[in-house]
């Protein structure tokens, strides 16, 4: 069966609607008419037109609605209705009020560079609104504030499809984005992911971050150390470089992997971007660790000649050597990372078979 290709078209972020929302509502309140369409400038300096929808306005109110595009990124908050809803404030001639509503989360953790109580709008889909607002208002802000309250119906179930709860922001998603563009199946809005996990755990004072490849790890660690709070878990996916780099800048001593046979294999060979693509998997490791625990020649040179690590965990299992392989294995990993990171953290290692069941731990200084 072959490969389906990965879509390349272009999205817009929740922030890029939200502004483009914001502005053509605003306009409504300049013109007495919401447009049809509305060209918003995106914090990277392009100008793009947005279909608006739901438009109206009387003398001191408007509102509008852009629904989001995520273009083929597979994003939860495709086709969201992005709405702006936005009255002047006669009382503050020249403000620019940014208010949440509905299906908009709550900051409830400090670590987000958010005000804790206040919306999950993040700081650059803010200046972008905030620059349209004023954009589009020109003269009417001499003579009056304007406040804008960004929505998004239905948000609170989207966010259940993320692990915003992990970051302490609750019912409802978050209004993101750096560019105002959605790269599809976008590596830097995960990776940025990856590092402010870690910051919030640091900032609510957990000494131990624990880093998985995905989903399967991540359960299996969660029931190992289920004394640890949620804010610690963190899926850093193919990211480990960029995951123990924030570890260390954000000065927390004790970190814990979760992994299977293949990505520890690649930590263990030196790899710290570790995505399947990049490089193959070592099998010569994986034979040389197999001799140390007494595996006959022929299976370890059965393993140098097979591609996938899967091969060399179960002939292992068939010799009833896994623990001591999965030993060995865990072993390299602290090692290997040692030379890279000697003297940061105290790292332990979790090791699970395919269906979650634990294999071995290993833990040492690196």
């Amino acid at each position: 069966m072959e490969k389906k290709a990965k879509g390349t078209r272009k999205g817009y972020t929740t922030g890029a609607c939200s502004a483009a929302a914001a502005r053509a509502a605003v306009l409504g309140l300049v013109d007495g008419t919401v447009p049809e369409t509305v060209d918003c400038d995106l914090p990277n300096g392009q100008q793009v037109r947005f279909a608006v929808c739901n438009g109206y306005c009387d003398r001191d109110a408007a509102h509008a609605v852009v629904i989001k595009d995520a273009g083929d990124d597979p994003d939860v908050t495709d086709k969201a209705p992005l709405t702006a809803e936005v009255r002047l404030l006669p009382e503050a001639p020249g403000a620019v009020v940014l208010k949440g509503g509905e299906g908009v989360g709550t900051i409830t953790m400090q670590g987000l560079g958010l005000e804790v109580g206040g919306p999950a709008i993040n700081p650059v889909p803010r200046r972008n609104i905030e620059a349209n607002v004023r954009s589009a208002a020109g003269a009417l802000l001499e003579r009056s504030g304007i406040e804008v309250t960004i929505s998004v119906p239905g948000g609170e179930d989207m966010a259940k499809k993320t692990l915003n709860y992990r970051l302490g922001i609750i019912g409802g998603i978050s209004i993101l984005g750096t560019t105002g563009i959605v790269h599809p199946y976008s590596t830097a809005a995960f990776r940025a992911s990856v590092i402010q996990g870690i910051e919030v755990a640091a900032s609510q004072d957990q000494d131990t971050v624990v880093l998985t490849t995905g989903g399967r790890t991540e359960k299996f660690t969660m029931q190992e150390l289920p004394e640890l709070a949620p804010a610690c878990f963190v899926q850093m996916g193919d990211f480990l470089k960029y995951a123990l780099d924030t570890v260390v800048e954000c000065g927390i001593r004790k970190v814990v992997i979760g992994g299977m046979v293949g990505k520890l294999t690649k930590i263990a060979q030196g790899e710290t971007i570790t995505h399947a693509n990049r490089s193959a998997v070592d099998t010569e490791l994986l034979a040389e660790l197999a001799s140390e625990i007494g595996a006959p020649a022929d299976i370890c040179d059965d393993i140098r000649q097979s591609e996938m690590a899967r091969y060399a965990s179960e002939r292992m299992e068939e010799l009833g050597l896994i623990t001591e392989f999965y030993t060995a294995l865990g072993r390299r990993v602290i090692a290997t990372l040692s030379q890279r990171y000697t003297g940061k953290f105290r790292l332990r290692v979790l090791m699970c078979d395919f269906d979650g069941k634990k294999l071995a731990e290993v833990e040492g200084d690196v």
